[in-house]
């Protein structure tokens, strides 16, 4: 219960400084003591649903020329899509650790159980694959992901998670107060590597902190890419280390279980931990090799050899006006922006 209000509350944190950092244009006509209050109750995430809600109504109702609202509808729903992110690594994701671990503790399971995990396991992925849509929405149409893409990348987050995850419960099976410990370390060591990276993602340096912290419990679980780049290198040494890390993990189970016919099921299901975790990886090679946008511009030929190496561009009803400087920073981070993009990189309107 500790741990899931410093999870919720760090949440909530998150989204009361975003809404003081935006524009007072685009944000909620709400007085800020309610607003403050709504947060304080944990209610912040719940209150930007409604108001995205509302406006996307007013979408749903507006003429075809007037885009103020659609840019408003795309700056409320990067924010949205960001906390979900947030909410489900720190919060559904450790509670789901803890429900196959009782599963495992008990020995038994109801199939509401075994439904509420299965579903569970899914939601994790899809919250990473909204994330990815969430950032692609800043990139012209041609860019968007298709059905095969979301089926791969979705698919190739699933693969990774789960074994993390089974790797972690076992482990909390027999050394319940050794996972108290590993999680804080891992937590460290991630939590430098987020920082040696040097994220421009909050408006100021402590909450940047927040964000770090935050980051840090995400990269526990899955790969999470917050800095500028290629990737490549950053990802090699992350799979790398969370590959041994996992490994360790199962192998401390196997050492100390005992050797009994009550978890005698796990063995073929540990066995398969690995090939499904490279599958994942397999399948995260296919993605950036023949998907990702970059690729795409390649394929294409839209730049000559003046130009930068592969680069796309933001869509062209997002500048200069209403830009969520938070995604569009970290969409920077995913795709290699054009030079014109990258001028646009206020929080809102330059106007106010």
């Amino acid at each position: 219960l500790s741990l899931l209000a410093a999870a919720s509350a760090a949440a909530q944190a998150c989204s009361w400084l975003w809404l003081r950092s935006d524009p007072p244009a685009l944000r909620p006509a709400v007085p800020v003591a309610l607003l403050a209050a709504l947060h304080l109750l944990q209610l912040g995430f719940f209150f930007r649903c409604l108001h995205a809600l509302k406006v996307g109504w007013r979408v749903c109702w507006a003429k075809a020329e007037e885009e103020d609202e659609q840019r408003h509808m795309a700056f409320l729903s990067h924010d949205i899509s960001m906390l979900r992110l947030f909410e489900t690594f720190l919060e559904n994701t450790p509670q789901l650790t803890l429900l196959l671990y009782i599963i495992l503790r008990t020995n038994k399971a109801e199939l509401s159980q075994g439904l509420g995990m299965g579903t569970a396991f899914l939601c994790v992925s899809w919250s990473l694959l909204d994330y990815h849509q969430s950032l692609r929405s800043f990139l012209q149409d041609k860019y968007e992901l298709s059905l095969r893409s979301s089926i791969i990348y979705f698919l190739w987050n699933l693969f990774l998670i789960c074994p993390r995850i089974l790797v972690v419960a076992l482990f909390a099976l027999l050394w319940p107060y050794g996972l108290a410990v590993h999680f804080p370390l891992v937590w460290l060591a991630m939590f430098l590597w987020v920082s040696l990276q040097g994220t421009d993602f909050m408006e100021s340096a402590g909450p940047e902190q927040l964000y770090r912290a935050m980051v840090a419990v995400v990269l526990y679980f899955s790969w999470f890419n917050v800095a500028q780049g290629r990737t490549l290198y950053r990802s090699i040494i992350y799979h790398g280390f969370i590959l041994v890390d996992s490994t360790l993990l199962a192998l401390a189970w196997l050492w100390g279980r005992a050797p009994s016919e009550e978890h005698s099921y796990l063995l073929p299901v540990v066995s398969a931990a690995l090939p499904c975790y490279l599958l994942g990886l397999g399948l995260r090679v296919t993605y950036y090799k023949w998907l990702h946008p970059n690729v795409q511009v390649r394929q294409e030929g839209r730049f000559d050899e003046v130009d930068a190496s592969d680069r796309v561009e933001f869509r062209s009803f997002l500048e200069p006006d209403l830009v969520n400087r938070r995604m569009q920073w970290l969409a920077q981070t995913h795709f290699t922006l054009s030079q014109p993009a990258r001028q646009h990189f206020l929080n809102g309107a330059a106007a106010v």
